[in-house]
């Protein structure tokens, strides 16, 4: 019998403004609450990819600290750690300092499509418990972050609730909302979330700029020898539908872009899941060169806000690389 924890404050640090990022901090709730912690206060804090990655030692202000779906940390105070980005240490120390944990808190694995799906392993595989009512969340979590899509049309005209509701939490302004999802995925099904009056009130515009943003790629990008190429540079653009290329471009392998933000001036990379042949290139180490990372197979570069002429070189670079 687990004797009850109400005293105990658990902070969740999660990948803001991603569905599996907000997943996988409902899907650990569920565990710690279920194995763990029953009764304690969970608290949680977005993570955002940035040109300076140093985790705040203010972050770590719980009785117990988590980080899933983020890079790892090794503060001492970090009680359970779950990732499966190819690029998931900032320092070949820290790397190390996770080598040398033996707790069998901190995991990580790769292979996984989704972190949602990593967490839900590890909890049922080697601490006996499962989540049978979040199988539509694992679900989703792997269909969005491992980009398991038919085909680009279904990725891009947003049919189903998981996928409304992916582009309220990718595009909301600040957290808020994004961890008010997290609180209804605990326990409610994804139609209900989608359907909730404040969800559809944020999806409404977002959908007219998703729209607008079709457009907007469709006239500013370019495709060369496989290679789709654009710049948002001059657009109130924070983010955009990451397989609009492909539904443009079907024949291209790879793309590239340019995108500032109020927080960051970005460079993405990815490679179409549908390409008429399989890409060549490990795009999270040619993002690593740069002082990025990703998966193998989409990557990201994150630069100070305004470094546009710097995102545009390395830009530039890759676009280089990737068409041979």
């Amino acid at each position: 019998m687990l004797r009850q924890f109400s005293f105990m404050r658990v902070r969740i640090l999660y990948h803001d403004h991603c569905f599996d990022g907000a997943a996988s901090a409902a899907y650990f709730t569920r565990f710690m609450e279920g194995a763990f912690y029953p009764g304690a206060q969970f608290a949680y804090t977005g993570m955002a990819h940035k040109a300076s990655q140093l985790f705040e030692p203010s972050l770590f202000d719980g009785d117990v600290n988590a980080i899933v779906d983020f890079k790892y940390s090794s503060d001492p105070r970090l009680t359970w750690w779950f990732d499966h980005h190819q690029s998931a240490f900032l320092t070949p120390e820290d790397a190390a300092h996770f080598h040398q944990d033996h707790s069998g808190r901190k995991l990580y694995d790769p292979t996984f499509k989704s972190c949602t799906a990593f967490i839900c392993a590890v909890a049922k595989e080697r601490f006996g418990y499962q989540a049978d009512d979040l199988e539509q969340l694992v679900s989703w979590a792997n269909i969005i972050d491992g980009a398991q899509y038919a085909d680009a049309k279904a990725a891009v005209e947003l049919g189903a609730p998981a996928m409304k509701l992916t582009l309220v939490i990718e595009g909301a302004k600040g957290s808020g909302i994004v961890q008010k999802i997290i609180h209804w995925m605990l326990r409610r099904p994804l139609d209900d979330i989608a359907a909730e009056s404040e969800v559809r009130a944020l999806y409404e515009p977002l959908y007219k700029r998703h729209l607008d943003s079709v457009g907007l790629i469709r006239g500013r990008a370019v495709q060369d020898n496989g290679v789709v190429f654009f710049d948002l540079t001059g657009y109130e653009l924070e983010g955009y539908n990451k397989f609009i290329p492909y539904y443009l471009f079907p024949q291209s392998v790879y793309t590239v872009s340019v995108s500032p933000s109020s927080f960051r001036t970005k460079v993405s990379v990815g490679s179409n899941p549908w390409a008429p042949e399989p890409p060549k290139h490990n795009l999270a180490s040619i993002c690593e060169r740069y002082g990025g990372g990703g998966h193998a197979r989409v990557g990201a570069i994150s630069f100070e806000p305004g470094a546009i002429d710097k995102a545009r070189q390395v830009a530039a670079e890759i676009v280089e690389e990737l068409k041979h």
